[in-house]
């Protein structure tokens, strides 16, 4: 299948790589040429606009926009629903809020083309790994666009079917569900993203309680490793994940993550989980402190706060920004 894909960045350029592994077919651009010339030399092809991605895609047409969510992502949208005609189908796949996706819909709608959010997991490792997709929009596009979908996705790998599933959607063991219409999928995808605040959180703050047992009275104090105590976390344990994985990795690198000042960013994602538990009078204590932690991060650093930080750049190559007057 032939897909065009715009925004080549750390996901968007693997996105491409994964597919063309697959033997699909990719049109590519991006606001900078470098990224473009890279990936026409791994087999896609170029373009220098998004007019000349368009052209360049045979009909009924998909592309694929993997930019940041707010205006980026809005005024590409806008363009390609004026440039694609009835029946194409442009696919958000980076982290835009929700409701933005609804009144995208709409308005593409008007002119009979089709628009499909995607929620897309995996971050830096997805071109190995695979993605975890989450998908919104309607029944004929999305149908249409599987074989993208079962090629980005990890498929089931060495992980043990789940009881009680039979009958139910395959293509979840796969890696990948239709959530249901518009916004379902960026829906579904923001609380995933909450859900990984209020986990990454509880880690930081597990391991400052065990590096400061070193600062214990008398006989309670332990010099902990904590690498090793992450490592055998991983093995057996109820709370082995592939966030704790990362934060082995870490703390075997760095076991004091001096490489790290604890400045953690927060996306938008868990503000607009917050949003929505307020809407719907749903209590959300862990993953609302979980936020208001990365907020005070940026006024303290701590451990924890730097144990956040590596994990950010384990899952998504996160850089922490330079601190402010440097």
């Amino acid at each position: 299948m032939q897909l065009g894909m715009v925004g080549l960045g750390r996901m968007g350029a693997n996105l491409v790589r994964r597919l063309m592994g697959n033997g699909h077919r990719c049109v590519v651009f991006n606001r900078t040429r470098g990224p473009v010339d890279a990936l026409v030399g791994e087999g896609a092809i170029g373009s220098n606009s998004l007019e000349d991605l368009v052209a360049k895609l045979d009909k009924p047409r998909a592309v694929w926009v993997m930019l940041p969510a707010g205006q980026p992502t809005e005024n590409t949208v806008s363009e390609l629903g004026r440039l694609m005609d009835r029946g194409d189908i442009v696919i958000d796949g980076g982290n835009s809020f929700y409701k933005d996706d609804i009144r995208r819909a709409q308005a593409l709608q008007t002119r009979g083309v089709h628009y499909v959010d995607v929620g897309t997991s995996g971050g830096v490792w997805g071109l190995e790994r695979g993605y975890c997709m989450m998908i919104g929009g309607d029944t004929e596009a999305v149908l249409r666009l599987d074989p993208i979908f079962a090629a980005l996705a990890p498929g089931p790998g060495n992980i043990p079917p789940t009881p009680g599933r039979d009958g139910r959607d395959a293509r979840a063991v796969s890696g990948y569900i239709h959530c249901g219409p518009s916004g379902s999928g960026h829906f579904v995808k923001m609380v995933h993203n909450g859900i990984e605040y209020g986990l990454m959180q509880a880690y930081a703050e597990g391991f400052s309680i065990l590096r400061a047992a070193a600062e214990r009275p008398g006989v309670e104090r332990y010099e902990l490793d904590l690498a090793d105590v992450a490592e055998v976390w991983r093995r057996g344990s109820v709370i082995s994940s592939w966030l704790l994985d990362l934060t082995a990795i870490a703390l075997a690198a760095d076991s004091k993550l001096d490489g790290f000042e604890g400045y953690v960013e927060d996306s938008g994602e868990g503000r607009w989980t917050l949003m929505a538990a307020i809407e719907s009078a749903v209590p959300a204590n862990v993953l609302s402190a979980a936020l208001y932690a990365r907020f005070r991060s940026r006024e303290e650093k701590s451990f924890a706060d730097r144990m956040l930080s590596a994990m950010r750049k384990g899952f998504g190559g996160h850089v922490e920004p330079k601190p402010r007057g440097s």
